[in-house]
């Protein structure tokens, strides 16, 4: 969703936030570890209680901290992923530039090909509206004719 919200144009803060919430939502319900708080902005990820039912083998002794890991990495991806949101918005918005700057050339061009056959429409008409002169008329010559 969130690459669809940008690759459309979008680049509301708000809407990129809620979308990434939205998605750590979704990871975090994946994963199964601990949830979100009900906060909207970025850095408010809370602990949750650990599930009642203890994993068969734990990986950690209790107490060693791998939940504050969890959110502490939970955190560094939603940044991540916020990271690559604004770089994705960044070349978007370049794109959008380049695309408009190609479209006033071509316009340009285009007004200028239509220019030029305006003014070569102007000069065949004022060549077709002057008056026809006759080829110069010489007086006789005085001088007797050459011979071949």
């Amino acid at each position: 969703l969130r690459l669809s919200y940008l690759r459309s144009g979008g680049h509301d803060p708000a809407v990129l936030d809620q979308l990434l919430h939205l998605q750590l939502e979704a990871t975090v319900l994946e994963n199964g570890t601990a949830g979100l708080g009900r906060g909207r902005r970025l850095g408010t990820v809370a602990p949750q209680p650990a599930p009642e039912a203890p994993p068969a083998v734990p990986a950690e002794p209790p107490g060693t901290g791998t939940n504050a890991l969890d959110v502490a990495l939970l955190a560094v991806e939603m940044e991540n992923w916020r990271l690559e949101d604004e770089l994705l918005a960044l070349k978007v918005r370049r794109e959008r530039r380049a695309d408009a700057g190609s479209r006033a050339a071509q316009r340009h061009t285009e007004e200028l090909a239509q220019l030029q056959a305006e003014v070569g429409m102007l000069r065949w008409q004022a060549e077709q509206s002057r008056p026809w002169l006759h080829p110069p008329v010489l007086p006789p010559s005085v001088a007797p004719p050459l011979l071949p």
